[in-house]
């Protein structure tokens, strides 16, 4: 096995073995990440199961138990100071000092962050409805979303880390919130982290995907590669009963019929069976992680 430091100058994030408990519950068993630069990755897994648990590791915000870490080619444990001037965190509870008024609190983001771009910041809120002289407290959530991100946006970080981002939201400014996420942020040198439990919202933006489930990655892919891997076979009674045999992930009724997915089985021959598919997250996370939780 390489060293870790050898994976330092390529990877943003490199974490092998991360284990963290909170008395006697563990909430990361063996955590595993290798993030690249240009990539969107997806960091999926129902309520509790370790998604802000992992992120809070990963940027020092707590300290892990056991394994090895490096961000941005240090550990968070003692250079997190360094870290996050390249890395921008949206965490998934409102962060922004309610009391202040959104002029002020643009001014003292561009005196706290040497990088700060006003004139970006300037471009990202015209398309909004977010007032200048008005206190935080006084935005609705997708205004205060939507403020959060432009601030952020106008940060020139390597790392972008997302902690549910667009919870509480409804579906137009979820929308609105991941298309400037990719327009205006994400290229050949950034690299995105999203923590969900909404996976259909995120899927066309991910060039990864990591399923969790009480703290262990049960699935760690590149999307590009799930086509190759994993099939829906939609199956009539007979077809099912003969495909049973060649050990599906996961099985239910439909009106379709009966859907089956495999992981590994060719393709040509499922085709044989009935019509066949390339599963979506949600059914593959289904399919994967449904029977552990």
């Amino acid at each position: 096995m390489s060293d870790i430091s050898e994976l330092e100058s390529t990877s943003l994030i490199q974490a092998r073995g991360l284990e963290k408990s909170f008395r006697d519950v563990r909430a990361l068993d063996g955590f595993d990440l290798d993030l690249k630069p240009g990539r969107i990755v997806g960091l999926i897994g129902p309520n509790g199961s370790g998604k802000t648990t992992a992120i809070k590791t990963l940027l020092g915000l707590c300290r892990r138990n056991a394994g090895e870490l490096t961000v941005l080619g240090r550990d968070p444990a003692d250079g997190r100071a360094r870290i996050m001037q390249q890395v921008a965190y949206i965490a998934d509870t409102g962060i922004l000092p309610r009391w202040m008024k959104v002029a002020d609190l643009i001014d003292c983001f561009e005196g706290l962050h040497p990088s700060f771009d006003r004139a970006r910041l300037d471009a990202t809120l015209a398309d909004t409805d977010v007032r200048r002289n008005a206190k935080v407290q006084a935005l609705s959530k997708g205004m205060n979303v939507q403020l959060h991100l432009a601030l952020i946006l106008a940060i020139d970080a390597r790392l972008l880390v997302l902690d549910e981002p667009t919870l509480g939201l409804d579906q137009i400014f979820r929308q609105k919130f991941y298309n400037l996420l990719v327009n205006d942020y994400a290229n050949e040198a950034r690299s995105i982290l999203i923590t969900t439990h909404e996976v259909r919202e995120i899927e066309h933006l991910l060039t990864d995907v990591i399923f969790l489930s009480h703290g262990r990655c049960r699935l760690s892919i590149e999307t590009a590669a799930l086509e190759g891997r994993f099939t829906k076979l939609v199956a009539d009674p007979a077809g099912a009963d003969a495909a049973r045999p060649l050990n599906p992930l996961f099985e239910q009724r439909s009106l379709q019929g009966v859907e089956l997915i495999f992981d590994g089985v060719p393709r040509d021959q499922l085709a044989a069976l009935g019509d066949v598919h390339t599963p979506n997250l949600a059914e593959l996370f289904v399919a994967v992680v449904g029977g552990r939780e």
